[in-house]
């Protein structure tokens, strides 16, 4: 199995690799590192139970009011809580405490674990024997330092949203889609209502490790910066014409590419990539497949079951779009960074 954080060793992969591919049978996960971005004080690296319990409680009980299926058992003492809470049922003092006692129990033993090994960076060590609380590691003020620490926080909420969103619809993973809608966001349908689920750029951008899909530039996802990424499409609309059912709009189909990529002079604008860069997206869907769902079991329905019949999708796909566009027209800028996927 492909492990995401062995092809680029860095902090930041080794976050997303645990963002994005460790395991997802309760949000506690995505409330755990949204809390972290919060209490990041490079003055205070012991943070005990009760200071991690507030934002923690906050982000779950946030969270409830949107989706109330927060896992996949089908009882939880620890949500029942927060769900009082919520209902003006408990106090703060009452939520907090049942945080401690309950909401940490297995997240924090179990963070740093994706595909049932321990990645090779620690953020933290758990210290709840010795100071009731953890202790924030060098790696995590490093990793804040070094990457936009809002485009990571970015990231972890969009992922939380799209499995919460599968939890909700409760239909076998294969009947949920998640396409692009157009205007900046992913839906989720299941045949039989389409649900708002999260920003593009933010669910995009953690596989790409914040580099443009096509040169490797930097890029990052806020907005109104000279590096702010845009939502491309692979294949452009132009394909339609040739095959209706391809997913123009669909996961495997969108990258994100800096602007000069994008809509530059010598931008990509409607040409058709290098089967190199054919090959890279091939690689890059891949990747999204060895993580959970619903990403994985939308791409698995939408190009193939096997790798095999997803390769054939994606080269009867080039092989239309090459008589529509031109077989002599391909795109390919020149790198501008390192190739990290």
């Amino acid at each position: 199995m492909t492990v995401f954080y062995e092809i680029e060793p860095s902090l930041e992969n080794y976050w997303r690799s645990i963002i994005l591919f460790g395991r997802n049978v309760a949000s506690y996960k995505f409330a755990l590192a949204k809390s972290l971005y919060e209490l990041r004080d490079p003055d205070n690296t012991l943070i005990t139970l009760d200071q991690l319990a507030e934002p923690f409680s906050r982000h779950v009980c946030e969270h409830l009011t949107k989706v109330d299926k927060q896992g996949t058992s089908a009882s939880s003492k620890y949500l029942d809580v927060c769900r009082n809470f919520n209902d003006g049922e408990a106090s703060h003092d009452e939520l907090i405490d049942k945080t401690v006692y309950y909401g940490f129990k297995d997240v924090i033993g179990a963070f740093h674990n994706v595909h049932g090994q321990e990645v090779p960076k620690r953020f933290f060590e758990d210290a709840r024997k010795t100071h009731q609380g953890i202790i924030l590691r060098d790696e995590l003020y490093e990793l804040f330092e070094a990457v936009n620490p809002d485009d990571l926080n970015d990231e972890t909420e969009a992922r939380w949203r799209l499995v919460e969103t599968a939890w909700d619809m409760n239909l076998p993973k294969q009947l949920v889609q998640i396409e692009h809608d157009g205007e900046g966001g992913f839906v989720a349908d299941n045949r039989i209502r389409r649900v708002n689920v999260t920003p593009v750029k933010p669910a995009l951008n953690g596989y790409q490790k914040s580099r443009c899909f096509y040169c490797y530039a930097p890029i990052t996802i806020e907005q109104l910066q000279e590096n702010s990424a845009d939502v491309d499409h692979f294949f452009p609309h132009l394909l339609r014409h040739c095959d209706g059912q391809k997913p123009i709009n669909g996961v495997a189909n969108l990258v994100l590419a800096c602007p000069s990529c994008n809509r530059g002079g010598g931008g990509k604008f409607e040409h058709l990539p290098t089967v190199e860069l054919l090959e890279r997206l091939h690689k890059r869907n891949e990747y999204l497949i060895n993580s959970a769902h619903p990403l994985r079991e939308t791409l698995i329905m939408q190009t193939g079951l096997t790798e095999e019949k997803r390769r054939s999708f994606f080269q009867d796909a080039y092989n239309c779009a090459e008589l529509h566009l031109g077989m002599f027209e391909k795109w390919q800028p020149e790198p501008q960074g390192s190739a990290v996927f």
